[in-house]
C-alpha cells in the first residue's frame, strides 16, 4: 500500500507528464464543487459588492499561502528529518483548494441548520461534507468521487473522528428548536452546532485511508478528548493538514481583516481596542528592523494608520503581515508517531500565534458577530431549514430529476437531500426558497 494509491484503479495516459499530486490538483480545481464556491458566502453577504472575498477566492488564497509555507519549510529546514515529507506545490495546493468544498450556503449558519435537519440521520458538518464530496459525490470515477490519492485525502481529513464518536451526549447539545417563541419555530443555534468530525457515512473511506499506518499510529491518530458541556475534540492532524490549517488561519485573520477595513466595517478604534500593541510586538519589531526610515516615531501608530488609511499602503502592510507569518512557520515533531506524515506538523511560534489570534478575534467580534452579519446568517439559516423540510415532505414531487434518481437509488435517501442542499450556492438556495414559499409566481422555465 502507498500514499499515492487511489480507491479506484486509474492509470494516466502514457503521454501525460503530470505526477499524482498534479492530477489531484487538476481534479479539485476543475470540479463542480470548487466552481460553486464562487457563489458561497465567506463572511460578507454576496451581492453587496464585488470587491471582497467569497469562499472561492478564500480557497485560492489558502492554497497559495499553503504553497508558500511548504516552500519556506524547504528553504529554512534543509537538514531537517521532515524534509523528504514536505509536500510539493501541487499536493499542498490541492489540499488548500479543497478545504472548504463542503461548506453549505450561508456559511456556518447553513451548517448549523443542516445539522439540525439531519439530527436523526447522522448529522452534518462542513469538514465532513468536504471529505464526502471528494470521496463520494464528485464524478471523476464510478464510486470514489474525485478518486484522489490517499495522501491528499489524509490532508483533507481535518478531524479524524466520526460524528457519532465525538457528538456530545449532553442534552443541552442535542439539536432542537429554541424555546421562548410562540408565533414562529426557530432552531436553537447553540444546541444545533455540530462537532468537528467526519460523517459516519464515510467511515469506510477513512478506514481505507489509514490502512498504511501501523496499529499504534492509527490508534493514536484518531484519539480525541471529551469537553465538559461541549462536543469532543480530536487531537491530531497530518503534516499536510497542519500546513493547510495554518494557511487557513492566516487567510482568515489577515485577508478578512483587509476586507473589513476596506469596506469600513472596522476602523482605527477597533484595531486599537482589539489588536493592541503588545499582541503585535513580533510584527512591529520586524517593521522597525526592516524599515527604520519608515517608522521614525511610533511604529504601532504607523501600523494602525497604514491599515486604516490609503488602500495601496494597506495592501503593502497586508502583504508584510502574510510574509511575516509564513516566514516564521516552524516544524514540530511528535516522537510518539512512527509515520512521518503524522510525526511532523507545522505551527507558528507563540509571538506570531498571539498576533494572528488577535487579528482573527478582531474580525470575529467586529464583523462575524455583528448584528448586520448575524441577521443575514439567521435568515439564511431559516431558509435552509424550510427548503430541507419542504423537499423532504414530498421528494418525488419536489426534487429535481437527477437528484430524485439518486434519492430513489440510495440506501440513505435523507442524506441525498442534505447533499443537494449543501451543494447549493447562496443564490440558488434563495431562488429555491422563493419558488417554494414566495407568493410571487415562478416559471416552469426556472432551473431547479
Amino acid at each position: 500500500m502507498s500514499w499515492l494509491d487511489r480507491r479506484e484503479g486509474w492509470s494516466p495516459q502514457a503521454e501525460d507528464a503530470r505526477d499524482e499530486a498534479a492530477v489531484d490538483y487538476a481534479r479539485v480545481i476543475h470540479s463542480a464543487s470548487f466552481r460553486r464556491l464562487q457563489g458561497k458566502t465567506q463572511i460578507l453577504n454576496l451581492g453587496d459588492g464585488d470587491f471582497y472575498r467569497t469562499r472561492l477566492t478564500h480557497s485560492i488564497e489558502v492554497a497559495q499561502i499553503a504553497g508558500g509555507i511548504a516552500r519556506q519549510l524547504q528553504k529554512d529546514f534543509p537538514e531537517h528529518s521532515a524534509q523528504p515529507s514536505i509536500p510539493d506545490l501541487s499536493l499542498i495546493q490541492a489540499i488548500g483548494a479543497t478545504h472548504d468544498l463542503g461548506h453549505p450556503p450561508f456559511g456556518h449558519g447553513g451548517e448549523v441548520a443542516l445539522n439540525y435537519c439531519m439530527r436523526d440521520a447522522g448529522g452534518f458538518e462542513g469538514n465532513g461534507q468536504t471529505l464526502r464530496i471528494v470521496a463520494r459525490l464528485e464524478r471523476f470515477s464510478t464510486d470514489a468521487g474525485a478518486n484522489l490519492t490517499r495522501r491528499t485525502l489524509l490532508g483533507v481529513l481535518k478531524y479524524p473522528a466520526a460524528f457519532s464518536v465525538v457528538a456530545s451526549t449532553d442534552q443541552d447539545m442535542k439539536p432542537r428548536l429554541a424555546t421562548g417563541t410562540t408565533a414562529v419555530h426557530l432552531i436553537d443555534r447553540k444546541a444545533s452546532k455540530p462537532p468537528k468530525c467526519y460523517l459516519d457515512a464515510e467511515a469506510d473511506v477513512v478506514d481505507w485511508m489509514l490502512r498504511t499506518l501501523g496499529d499504534a499510529d492509527r490508534d493514536r491518530f484518531v484519539r480525541w478528548k471529551a469537553v465538559d458541556g461541549g462536543h469532543g475534540k480530536t487531537l491530531h492532524k497530518s503534516f499536510d493538514c497542519t500546513i493547510m490549517d495554518v494557511a487557513d488561519d492566516i487567510a482568515f485573520g489577515v485577508h478578512d481583516l483587509e476586507d473589513a477595513l476596506a469596506l469600513r466595517l472596522m476602523d482605527e478604534r477597533d484595531i486599537c481596542a482589539l489588536v493592541p500593541e503588545e499582541d503585535c510586538a513580533c510584527f512591529l519589531d520586524g517593521l522597525k528592523e526592516r524599515y527604520p526610515q519608515e517608522f521614525a516615531n511610533n511604529v504601532y501608530e504607523g501600523f494602525v494608520q497604514a491599515l486604516c488609511g490609503e488602500p495601496g499602503r494597506r495592501k503593502r502592510f497586508v502583504n508584510r503581515m502574510v510574509h511575516h507569518l509564513i516566514t516564521h512557520c516552524r516544524i514540530e515533531t511528535d516522537d510518539a508517531f512512527v509515520e512521518p506524515l503524522l510525526r511532523y506538523g507545522v505551527a507558528l511560534p507563540a509571538p506570531q500565534r498571539r498576533f494572528l489570534d488577535a487579528l482573527k478575534t478582531a474580525v470575529a467580534k467586529r464583523v462575524i458577530k455583528s448584528a448586520s452579519v448575524q441577521h443575514l446568517e439567521f435568515k439564511g439559516q431559516n431558509m435552509v431549514v424550510a427548503v430541507f423540510e419542504a423537499l423532504s415532505s414530498d421528494p418525488k414531487s419536489l426534487l429535481p430529476e437527477s437528484t430524485l434518481e439518486r434519492y430513489l437509488a440510495s440506501s440513505d435517501p435523507v442524506r441525498v437531500i442534505c447533499d443537494h442542499i449543501a451543494g447549493m450556492t447562496d443564490a440558488f438556495l434563495l431562488k429555491t426558497y422563493e419558488r417554494l414559499f414566495s407568493p410571487r409566481m415562478g416559471s416552469v422555465f426556472d432551473r431547479i
